[in-house]
């Protein structure tokens, strides 16, 4: 046919429709066809007529060549046909046209012709004077080459065109629907006043690109058309026409009223979501649609999209070349429906009625304001004013008699813009409405706040007061890390503004914030701050009488209040530290110091309150004295006395040495330390000595050596003398001179390299001083170098450079005129190149840390760092710093490495010994990183994520070849998915953690991908059956399910590709293990027309005879419909007569070879909802979508595609996998809520659904949490049960959620009952949820693995709640080691528990059991119950919203409920059967108070920040030592400003004793909001809701005795009728139920909008239970205020909730980034509700909603979907076979339009697949089959096919409901 030929040129590619016309059958032999003629129908479209050929011939052949080259293209006619119409034509392309008739076996010669449109348009035109209806003709003739048509009527429209701007549509191809939509505005006479003109485009997500009243003339429309830019994305048109309806027709954008509104939509594919129900949206709001479909669009989805007729309002050409071909006949269209439009609203406006006008607002405050405007033309009954806030909450209305034209808005939210319309009401019908906005003010806040009298641990605030306060509350915290949940809050009356606070901690700085309360509602915070005084320390440290082991301490006294003071003194150097306490004193003296050594003191004022911060100073003591005046007298020649002066009193004793000057021994005398003097005896005469002297100190340290010569005089000799009176003659002795001018001889002053000699000079004679110095080892190879003279009057030399660590001997000779004196000398050491010390390491970050150091004692020239990582290669890098910096920044370092680090002090003589130490950079990597999902071509990987990645970069590389293929991820994703690999081939999949431009290492796995499955033999057309019975698979073995085949027996199959479907049936269910009713049962349907049933479940019970039926299946042969063939199964196969079992799983498996002709998605979405699983198979020209449509999610799993019947083999081994598992699985796969799960639906078990529910006793069916939602009643000992076999016949799986909602009735007794269990034959249960409603607790019970019976009971305030009498959701999360408890989504306890054994299927699961009962005769408890699942998985509860909860629902996030009440005739459904008798009467009096709800804990603080850039390196500041230096003043307190950059360094100084913590500098600007904290405080009892509905009255009986409920009548069945009450009787009740529920509601949403409790209606008198506690609200993190009741007082927006009241106040968030602003407030806790209401009867219209919780993060965006495969050629619809029609003159309304594709077999590109486009329902569907703790994310649809690949689209549209 000609749908299988390629077609290749540009005519070529639009779609060739030809449509035949009938005529009476010629007769005669085969000629050729004559009189061959052409007519223009349409700007592309030519009709060709000919006269038929005498004689008998079969059809004709038609081919049509373009003349510039190209295919001839071919179509076969029948014998009756004489005229066709050519459309797609290209009007100045010339073609050659061929018509032949032929028969059997033979062709008649060819009646041949050349046309070109144009060229017939000209001839057209030559002969107009001769056309007799010239208007007729004008109507169906294009306007000539260069002309537009022009709307030219006078009506006006708002035309609104949506434009398809999806990534299929492409770049080229977007400039040609620019072009298409120019030449359609241009068509129009467009302006404000006259057409207006919007477009919207959308892909994924829909967007404005202007609004109707956007551009006042046509040339700036038309010039935002040119300009109109390409949006790429998905295909979601019903997402996009909901969108243009509830923005673009709407008068803000520009809508008026009493104008045509007309809709345009332009696509070029299949929608993935559902375009019926916002299609029929738009046009039940009165918008005329028109659908433009090119190239792929779906014509069906066109229909179901535009208006009617779709003769005139669905266009679909073949391609985007062509759309310039239907603009003319668009505009004429649409032109003309603008005038009819225009005609039928004038004529019905009319008849209507005006809306008011002039909406003006006054009186204005921050709860209110005044409406009025001006009354509406006619007799108004009334007007009805809406309004709402802007941001999103439910509508409130004011209704006011029709005489009055204002209304005044009363208890709104203040500082809230609300949105206002203002409607007439007439008797039958409403005006449009006259809208407007006003915004609220905001209520008055408190001024002036001061705080003063700041003490140590109080301060007083006072502040201006606000008229009409109702009072204040004040709430102050500290700002410390770590205190900020320390904070308080108190109450004042309106009188009082000035307080005190006190409690206060010392030098805390605080927030104080004052609210202005009003009754309930809090105004905008006033917040100041203010830092408490420190506790005093003392002042003015001084350092006095400082010795070598001593010294005096004396300080101010610092307070009167002070105990004594703590005095730490340490030596610099760390190597030792002392401490003492002393009194209220104010000097002290330090004893046994240690010489020549640096003390640090910290002196700490002691309190009652603790210890101020230290006063610091530091000193040195001073070197140990040496003995002075050192001296020699009273020689003899044997002796002489040596003398001092002692210069201390802790002297122990003195060392005094001697030695003779010219050699000899050395002699030492020991000298009590009490002398002074000593007498040298026994010396030699006449001889010179060196007398040495040390003093040795009680702690045992010495003093220097002092030396002194001395000398002995000579022997006398005796001269004989005369003795006379006048003269004496004596003997003199004769004495050695010898001159000392030197003494105290003192080396100090030592460094590294030079050393300081000072000496007193005693004899002012000397001329000049020699200084001698050399090693102390007495290298005299130095001394002539080292000598230095110095004058006579100078005392002092610095000896430079000498050797570091060095001990030198110091000579000083004094020279005098005429010789030298005594020589003194002493020893003296040179410091060694000490190294830096205590090494730190700080700020450590991925890339980067700082390493700290203390400078040494010496002085340095610089520091040299030196790094090298250790565990990995990589060079030693080193930087060098001056000697004032202490610290450094190392940057480019790698993450989650250790890196050696060494710090060297520089000197003038070398480098010291290094400082070393071990730092280690945060490891920038993720976790957890593993593989899943690993088949032959793909495989995935997935891992824990990083906090702080921005990004990942995951590289896969074949280990084969070495190929790598990366992608670069976002820092929220978990898991990334690998296409396209080579089967059996390992492959290294590494994952780079980025953050910024950091790049993290890379963590590796290895994995290897599935071997290719070894193919077999290719089986012949009829095979023979096999010799023997295939062997089960291992994965088969425990395979028990009803399981069908649908096979596709059209013609398109064809004898020997059935036999190859007979074949693979053959080998996949031998596969199996067991058939039967123990194991898998088979059932084969085989469908074309009509479905036939081969065979059905029950129908074998062997393999054997299972097989041998297989391949006795007959050919079929049809049409291909497999929606009939799915219905077919639903009704006849999967029943119990058909052997279908309950509790087991229930599989499809549809294998088909083309697009169904029916409609296949309703039947198996609905079929998927109930419980099967769907697995379609498609070859060849099967569509993709249609398959994805049919197939559970996910389809990677459950879709298989392969291109010819010969690649079944391919597919075997993986779908015989996929049902096998399913088939095998503990947990069924089911639908819920549109999403996919493992688990169980108990309700639907159990019976408790609504087509159901009547057969079970003691169970009604009654209203549930919404109205839209049924629970079920069950009544006292209804014992509701079913036994296990049915419901888990495999048991429990390891991990389970069990999920309820529920509500505890007043009449639920207060023993313990079983709200669930499961019991063995013996009655025993085994496993279960236990409530204690006496006790208030929750108790989960089990066996765990070793038989041992285990329970874990769960109690508490969260737990208690679930008593109080109102619905609960309630999970119970079970793994192999824990039991967790989550109420109403939010979790409240978990404890630990051993793993679970099995149960046993025998017995019997039960709901409602009470605990005391034994045996088959047992009570049970009344309760409500509205849903029971069992989710095989522990994250099912993470997910859940609780959106079936009015207090928890968030519109913008749950799904929208399933439909709402209507009091309309034509929306009510055939009345029910009769339910049992009801439960108790109306719902009670109002209950008392609940109990407070705890306080929720604090939110978290929000993350860091990200580090700023680094900046530029500069001189470093110096490092203040940990306690040195002397003490400097305290600093002002500094804002807190910018970071900067570092400082120059100014000169080093002494080191100044450490200041204490700056104050902080005022708070930033909020940021932006942080994430939502945890749950916070309670929030106010819900509003009680609306009474119930009360029952029909019976007749007054007599008061009796209260007795058992009497068992439940039976229902009957549904008819059209009920047969209890008359027709008009139930539409009376059903009337006045719906009045009241509209009631109930409009009161319960005054209520809360207004924050007034509205007064419940109640015919009761008897108090119920109290009420529960409300349920906390959620704190934002600190910003400013935000609006009341959307969100906790202040924090971040939440969803929209419950207006009016103000949430408990948020944490205060994280300190952000320094900068300039104030303090952003802490909000108030918000006001307490009113009391909850118990419900004694059947329960009325669902409460109010309570506040609503945080929004869930929103997840990813899913990927990119796939173009969907080329449309299907069905033979059945082309031209070649007769079409009907009827008989006569055919006309041009007779001729149906056939579409044929120009190419069915177009090989796409594989780089332009997309991955598949998963909608939000549907990524939770995939969610639900994986392992717990897994996220949803968009997976590629992988498919099947090892040859060509196709586009696919996943299918988006919704469940049917």
């Amino acid at each position: 046919m000609l749908c299988r030929y390629e077609i290749q040129s540009c005519f070529l590619l639009a779609f060739l429709t030809v449509t035949a016309f009938f005529i009476s059958d010629a007769q005669g032999q085969v000629s050729p066809p004559t009189r061959l003629r052409y007519n223009v129908v349409s700007p592309d479209s030519v009709q060709i007529s000919w006269k038929a050929p005498k004689g008998q011939f079969t059809g004709y052949k038609l081919l049509v060549t373009p003349s510039s080259g190209g295919k001839t293209n071919q179509l076969i006619l029948q014998n009756t046909a004489t005229k066709a119409i050519i459309q797609g034509l290209i009007p100045d392309q010339n073609y050659a046209l061929q018509i032949i008739a032929f028969s059997e076996d033979e062709e008649s010669k060819p009646a041949q012709g050349q046309f070109r449109i144009k060229d017939i348009e000209r001839r057209k035109e030559t002969s107009k004077s001769k056309v007799k209806d010239p208007e007729k003709t004008n109507a169906s003739k294009p306007a000539p080459e260069g002309s537009l048509f022009t709307c030219k009527t006078p009506a006006i429209a708002d035309i609104v065109i949506l434009v398809d701007g999806s990534w299929s549509i492409g770049r080229f191809n977007f400039r040609l629907v620019r072009l298409f939509l120019e030449n359609l505005v241009s068509a129009f006479n467009v302006g404000s006043e006259k057409t207006r003109v919007g477009l919207a485009q959308y892909s994924g997500d829909p967007r404005i690109e202007w609004h109707l009243n956007a551009y006042g003339t046509k040339d700036a429309v038309l010039d935002a058309v040119r300009n109109l830019p390409y949006k790429g994305g998905n295909t979601l048109t019903g997402l996009a026409l909901t969108y243009i309806l509830e923005n673009s027709f709407k008068p803000e954008a520009g809508a008026r009223p009493g104008v045509s509104k007309i809709g345009i939509l332009i696509t070029d594919g299949k929608s993935q979501d559902d375009v019926i129900p916002p299609a029929k949206n738009l046009r039940d709001a009165g918008i005329e649609l028109f659908a433009i479909g090119v190239k792929n669009a779906d014509i069906n989805e066109l229909k179901e999209i535009a208006s009617e007729p779709d003769s005139t309002h669905v266009y679909n050409v073949a391609d985007f070349n062509f759309m310039h071909t239907i603009v003319e006949g668009l505009t004429r269209t649409v032109c003309s429906r603008v005038e009819e439009q225009e005609k039928e609203i004038k004529g019905t406006i009319v008849a209507s009625l005006g809306a008011p006008s002039d909406l003006v607002t006054s009186e204005i405050t921050a709860r209110g304001f005044r409406v009025s405007w001006t009354h509406a033309p006619g007799k108004v009954e009334k007007y009805r004013v809406v309004y709402y806030p802007t941001r999103g909450g439910q509508p409130e209305e004011v209704v006011v008699d029709g005489s009055l034209s204002t209304a005044v808005l009363k208890n709104l939210m203040s500082l809230t813009e609300y949105q206002i319309a203002v409607f007439a009401i007439y008797s039958n019908a409403a005006s449009e409405g006259l809208r407007g906005t006003e915004t609220t003010l905001a209520l008055p806040m408190a001024s002036d706040l001061q705080l003063y009298d700041v003490s140590q641990s109080s301060m007083r605030a006072k502040w201006n007061g606000v008229a009409g306060a109702t009072g204040y509350m004040i709430l102050y915290a500290p700002l410390t890390e770590g205190l900020a949940a320390d904070e308080k809050e108190i109450k004042i009356g309106e009188a009082s503004t000035d307080l005190e606070l006190d409690g206060l901690l010392p030098n805390t700085e605080y927030t104080v914030t004052v609210y202005a309360m009003f009754g309930e509602e809090a105004s905008d915070p006033l917040t100041g701050q203010e830092t408490t005084l420190p506790l005093s320390p003392p002042a003015n440290l001084k350092f006095s009488d400082v010795g070598h082991s001593s010294a005096k301490l004396t300080w101010d006294p610092a307070s009167k209040n002070v105990n004594g003071y703590r005095i730490m003194y340490v030596k610099t150097d760390g190597t030792e530290t002392n401490e003492v306490e002393v009194g209220r004193v104010s000097t002290h003296t330090l004893k046994s110091l240690t010489s020549l050594t640096e003390y640090t003191v910290a002196i700490f004022s002691l309190y009652d309150e603790g210890q101020s911060e230290p006063l610091t100073g530091s000193f040195t003591t001073k070197r140990v004295p040496a003995p002075q005046h050192l001296e020699i007298d009273e020689a003899s020649t044997d002796s002489f006395r040596v003398s001092w002066k002692p210069t201390s009193s802790d002297i122990a004793f003195y060392r005094l040495a001697w030695i003779p000057l010219d050699g000899g021994d050395s002699e030492e005398v020991v000298i009590n330390g009490n002398a002074d003097s000593h007498v040298i005896e026994g010396l030699l005469p006449n001889t010179e000595y060196e007398v040495s002297l040390l003093a040795v100190f009680d702690d045992e340290t010495e003093s220097e050596v002092v030396a002194v010569l001395g000398a002995t005089f000579a022997r006398t000799t005796a001269i004989p003398t005369t003795v006379t009176t006048t003269s004496t003659t004596t003997s003199k002795p004769t004495t050695a001179v010898f001159r000392t001018g030197i003494r105290n001889l003192v080396i100090d002053d030592e460094t590294t390299s030079s050393l300081r000699v000072i000496w007193d000079i005693s004899d002012y004679n000397v001329q000049q001083f020699r200084v001698t110095y050399l090693t102390a080892k007495g290298d005299r190879a130095e001394e002539a170098v080292r000598m230095v003279m110095v004058p006579g009057r100078q005392n002092t030399l610095l000896l430079q450079p000498l050797l570091s660590d060095t001990e030198y001997k110091v000579t000083i000779t004094p020279v005098y005129s005429d010789g030298e004196g005594v020589s003194v000398s002493a020893p003296g050491k040179t410091l060694p190149l000490s190294a830096p010390r205590n090494l730190r390491v700080s700020d450590e970050w991925y890339n980067r840390l700082r390493i700290s150091w203390d400078a040494p004692p010496s002085p340095t020239m610089g520091y040299r760092i030196v790094y090298k990582p250790i565990n990995i290669p990589g060079p030693a890098l080193e930087t060098f710093v001056g000697d004032d910096i202490n610290t450094i920044l190392i940057l480019n370092l790698f993450s989650g490495t250790e890196y050696s680090v060494k710090v060297f002090a520089s000197y003038s003589t070398g480098f010291s010994d290094a400082l070393t130490g071990v730092a280690k950079t945060l490891y920038l990597g993720v976790t957890n990183l593993d593989s899943y999902q690993v088949r032959m071509t793909s495989l995935c990987a997935q891992w824990q994520l990083h906090r702080h990645a921005t990004a990942y970069r995951v590289v896969i590389e074949s280990l084969v070849d070495g190929k790598k293929r990366e992608v670069n991820l976002g820092g929220g994703t978990p898991r990334h998915c690998f296409f396209e690999l080579m089967p059996g081939t390992e492959y290294k999949v590494s994952v780079h953690t980025q953050l910024q431009e950091i790049e993290g290492p890379a963590v590796s796995i290895m994995e290897t991908t599935l071997p290719f499955p070894t193919q077999p033999p290719t089986t012949p057309s009829t095979p023979p059956p096999p010799p023997t019975i295939p062997p089960a698979k291992e994965v088969c073995k425990a395979a028990k399910a009803d399981l069908a085949f649908l096979v596709d027996g059209s013609w398109s199959i064809g004898d020997d590709n059935f036999n190859k479907i007979i074949s693979f049936l053959y080998s996949t269910v031998g596969a199996l293990d067991k058939i039967g009713p123990d194991g898998t049962q088979v059932a084969i349907i085989q469908f074309s027309d009509d479905p036939r049933t081969e065979f059905k479940l029950n129908a074998y019970k062997t393999k054997e005879t299972l097989l041998e039926a297989i391949q006795q299946i007959a050919y079929k042969g049809g049409n291909t419909k497999t929606g009939k063939a799915i219905k077919h199964a639903r009704e006849v196969l999967f029943t119990g007569e058909a052997g279908m079992r309950r509790g087991i799983p229930k599989v499809l498996v549809v294998i088909t070879d083309g697009r169904s002709q029916d409609d296949v998605n309703k039947v198996s979405r609905e079929m998927q909802l109930d419980g099967f699983s769907f697995f379609a198979i498609g070859v060849a020209d099967a569509d993709y979508s249609e398959l994805v449509n049919i197939g559970s999610k996910p389809s990677e799993r459950h879709v298989f595609f392969v291109d010819d019947f010969d690649a079944f083999t391919k597919i075997e081994d993986e779908l015989i996998t996929f049902v096998c598992e399913t088939a095998s699985a503990t947990c069924p796969l089911v639908v819920k809520d549109g999403n996919n799960f493992a688990g169980f639906k108990m309700m639907e078990m159990f019976g408790l659904v609504e087509k159901e529910f009547s057969a079970v006793e003691g169970v009604s069916m009654e209203p549930g949490t919404f109205n839209v939602y049924p629970c079920y009643r069950l009544h006292k000992d209804a014992l509701v049960s079913q036994p296990t076999k049915y419901l888990h016949p495999e048991g429990l799986p390891s991990d389970y959620t069990i999920t309820f909602l529920f509500r505890i009735l007043p009449d639920t007794p207060q023993e313990p009952f079983a709200l669930w269990e499961i019991l063995n034959e013996e009655y025993e249960p085994l496993v279960g949820v236990i409530l204690d409603n006496g006790g208030k607790t929750l108790t989960f019970f089990n066996y765990d693995y070793k038989g041992d019976f285990q329970t874990v009971t769960f109690e508490g305030p969260e737990i208690r709640k679930i008593f109080y009498g109102s619905f609960h959701k309630l999970h119970v999360v079970i793994s192999k080691t824990t039991a967790k408890i989550i109420i109403d989504c939010k979790q409240v306890s978990e404890k630990t528990i051993n793993a679970a054994g099995n149960i046993s299927s025998d017995g019997i699961e039960v709901l409602g059991r009470m605990v005391r009962s034994r045996g088959p005769r047992d009570n049970s408890a009344p309760l409500q119950l509205q849903m029971f699942d069992i989710v095989c998985a522990t994250s099912w509860a993470n997910r859940d919203k609780c959106c079936e909860l009015p207090g928890l629902r968030d519109e913008e996030t749950c799904p929208a409920l399933p439909h709402a009440c209507s009091c309309s005739e034509a929306n009510k459904g055939p009345l029910g059967p009769p339910g049992p008798p009801g439960g108790p009467g109306v719902r009670g009096a109002k209950g008392h108070r609940g109990d407070p709800g705890p306080k929720g804990p604090d939110g978290p603080r929000g993350e860091i920040g990200v580090p700023g850039p680094q900046g530029p390196p500069g001189p470093q500041g110096p490092s203040g030592l940990s306690i040195q230096g002397l003490p400097g003043p305290p600093g002002e307190k500094g804002e807190k400003g910018d970071l900067g950059f570092p400082g120059l360094q100014g000169v080093p100084g002494a080191s100044g004793s450490p200041g204490r913590d700056g104050a902080q500098g005022q708070r930033g600007l909020p940021g932006k909001d942080g994430p939502t904290g945890p749950q916070g405080p309670p929030g106010p009892t819900g509003i009680p809701g609306a009474p119930g509905v009360p029952g029909v009255t019976g007749s007054q009986g007599p008061q009796g005795d209260v007795g058992a409920p009497g068992p439940p009548g039976a229902k009957g069945e549904r008819g059209e009728r009920g047969d209890l009450q008359s027709q008009a009787m139930v539409r009376a009740v059903a009337r006045q139920v719906c009045e009241q529920l509209i009631q109930g509601h409009m009161a319960r949403y005054n209520s809360i909008l207004n924050q007034i409790p509205s007064q419940s209606v109640s015919t009761r008198t008897i108090a119920g239970p109290p009420g529960e506690p409300g349920r906390p609200g959620a704190p934002g993190p600190q910003g400013e205020q935000g609006s009341p009741g959307m969100q906790g007082f202040p924090g971040s927006p939440g969803q929209p909730g419950r207006p009016g009241e103000r949430g408990l106040p948020g944490e205060k968030g994280e300190r952000g980034n320094p900068g300039v602003g104030t303090q952003g407030p802490r909000g108030p806790p918000g006001s307490t509700g009113p009391p909850g209401e118990s419900r004694t009867g059947s329960p009325g219209p669902p409460g109010s909603p309570g506040p609503r919780g945080p929004a869930g993060h929103t997840g990813p965006p899913g990927s990119q979907g796939p173009s969907g495969p080329p449309g299907y050629c069905d033979p059945s619809s082309c031209a070649g076979y007769g079409m009907g029609g009827g008989y006569g003159e055919p006309t041009d309304q007779d001729i149906p339009v056939v579409q044929l594709p120009h190419n069915s077999y177009q090989i796409y590109d594989p780089e332009d697949l997309y991955d598949e486009f998963t909608p939000v329902r549907e990524e939770m569907e995939a969610v639900e089959l994986r392992s717990p703790g897994i996220s949803r994310f968009a997976r590629k649809i992988a498919k099947r096919s090892l040859k060509t690949p196709v586009r696919k689209r996943a299918n988006g549209k919704k469940p049917s409901h």
